[in-house]
């Protein structure tokens, strides 16, 4: 399973959003330094899966600060940050 199926899975699975949108934006990190550390981490560095923006809308952030709302969304992904993830940008709120 590819690392943007996994953040698509993981993320309807424990929020059950209204809209979700995973955008992979590694191609545009091609070539930075970091990315030799990272193909130790896990396949998602080597297929070029180690950036992502990630568009949240659920009722589960209702009556959450935005720094709150991230927190929930980065524990569902805590394991691909600690593997081929090394950027994550979140942007979650509720309807």
């Amino acid at each position: 399973m590819s690392v943007e199926t996994a953040i698509r899975e993981k993320l309807t699975a424990a929020f059950g959003p209204v809209k979700l949108t995973v955008e992979n934006d590694s191609a545009r990190h091609a070539g930075h330094a970091h990315l030799t550390h990272h193909l130790a981490r896990g396949p998602g560095a080597v297929t070029g899966e180690t950036h992502f923006n990630v568009t949240i809308v659920a009722e589960a952030f209702k009556g959450l600060s935005r720094v709150a709302a991230q927190r929930l969304v980065y524990g569902a992904l805590k394991d691909e940050l600690a593997g081929p993830v090394h950027a994550l940008s979140v942007k979650a709120s509720a309807p």
